[in-house]
């Protein structure tokens, strides 16, 4: 496997910006709404997109997606196939990038690629938009996807807009060889029990570890955070409405002071920003023991760790289960090769591909087939001390029983929480940086 930076819903710290970004964004789409549609009278595409049709007739597309998707080498394979298509990959360091760079030109009505990868935390803020982006619904796309992957890329109109990629289920990753040395269960099936299935009982282990250790348990307290609003049905916008209820919902400040608790006062936190070079450098270091780990994650771990040894995977979530990360390829109505541009994306998302995906970055499908795939199921990780990741995410799918509501705002509320949660582990007090969330989230309207 590769590794995999920043890959999907990561918690980072962004600019305060962010919000007035947003809104501008949102402001010159609905104006671009409210103007005539990209298509001209006889239903044709008036933009150009970013196509292109090179010599012999062969068709050039463009591909927008970020960070690892495990594309690199099958598209290659996708031409093989294909060799009337071209395909040229652009790829955003960040999902953040990529989300300014698809709004951007989303607003300006041009520019955008053939085939665009949307991050699930911003695909609630494009739907508004679904009128811009290709209907991809057949009779061939139903039970093609779990059921809440496919639920959340489609519009109230009941079309599809995208094609899902992967998913996030998710595990507990940890170092046995740091438990080992500070004498506790060190095999994944003990130390599943040890974590247990409730987020008590993960704190209360985390209390046993550092009784014997001075590794920190986790790596921070927003990357936990994330796990445990990921269980919220409706976090922070009422799903009837869209309605802004972050600030008023009792279990939101609950899981705040119980991860501030955890990870603060007990001690837990190393106090690490995912995704930071800090963070980075942590894994060479023994920066601490354990940490949430979607499917994914197992591509940033071997590659950031590379030569470490001791990583494994538990077969548990506290919780039950949950889901942080996945993505979606749509086809904006920009491109002039629409009909290639569905087959890429179809072709991309296909069950063989996304288990070439898994095996290569941990992306872990979201295809039902897929799912089902016994070299999907047999894969392990050697230097996991060989983990059958393939199995074990596969129970933690089935796991999820909350599809969490994430409204037009959800994305820049999370973020500020983020940043938040960043300032109390830099030493801001935890009702100071609460306050101050609460005020940068109504200033959302």
């Amino acid at each position: 496997m590769t590794s995999r930076s920043m890959r999907t819903g990561t918690p980072t710290v962004r600019s305060r910006h962010v919000a007035l970004a947003t809104v501008s964004i949102t402001l010159g789409l609905l104006a671009l709404s409210a103007c005539s549609s990209s298509s001209g009278g006889d239903g044709t595409a008036t933009q150009a997109g970013t196509a292109t049709s090179a010599g012999g007739g062969k068709v050039t597309l463009t591909l927008a997606t970020f960070n690892q998707f495990g594309y690199e080498e099958l598209l290659p394979e996708f031409e093989k196939t294909h060799p009337n298509i071209k395909v040229t990959h652009k790829k955003a360091a960040t999902s953040n990038e990529a989300r300014d760079n698809f709004f951007t030109r989303l607003s300006a009505g041009s520019g955008m690629a053939d085939v665009e990868a949307v991050e699930v935390d911003w695909l609630p803020e494009m739907l508004q938009f679904s009128d811009k982006f290709t209907d991809l619904k057949s009779a061939d796309t139903d039970g093609r996807w779990l059921d809440w992957k496919a639920k959340a890329a489609t519009d109230a109109a009941g079309h599809l807009i995208g094609y899902g990629t992967d998913s996030g289920p998710e595990a507990i990753c940890y170092r046995s060889d740091l438990f080992k040395a500070a004498g506790l269960p060190s095999d994944r099936e003990s130390v599943a029990k040890l974590f247990g299935n409730t987020w008590e009982s993960y704190f209360a282990a985390g209390k046993q570890f550092k009784a014997k250790s001075k590794v920190p348990f986790f790596d921070s307290i927003g990357a936990t955070y994330q796990g445990m609003v990921n269980q919220l049905e409706a976090a922070y916008e009422n799903p009837s409405d869209d309605a802004i209820t972050a600030t008023d919902n009792a279990a939101v400040k609950k899981i705040y002071d119980q991860v501030i608790q955890a990870g603060i006062t007990d001690g837990l936190s190393a106090k690490l920003q995912q995704w930071g070079d800090d963070w980075t450098a942590s894994y060479q270091k023994d920066g601490f023991a354990t940490m949430l780990c979607p499917g994914w994650m197992v591509g940033v771990i071997e590659g950031n760790a590379k030569g470490v040894k001791g990583w494994d995977v538990a077969n548990t979530f506290p919780g039950g289960g949950g889901n942080w990360g996945g993505s979606y390829l749509t086809v904006p109505k920009q491109s002039a090769h629409p009909k290639e541009a569905q087959e890429l994306a179809n072709w991309l998302t296909a069950p063989e591909q996304q288990v070439k995906a898994f095996k290569k970055v941990g992306a872990f499908p979201s295809q039902t087939k897929a799912l089902e795939s016994q070299d999907l199921l047999a894969f392990k990780v050697a230097s996991f001390n060989n983990a059958p990741t393939g199995q074990i995410f596969a129970d933690r799918a089935k796991a999820v029983t909350i599809t969490p509501y994430k409204g037009t705002h959800y994305f820049a509320i999370n973020d500020a929480m983020q940043q938040a949660l960043t300032r109390v582990e830099q030493g801001t007090s935890p009702q100071e940086s609460w306050d101050k969330w609460v005020n940068d989230v109504k200033a959302l309207g």
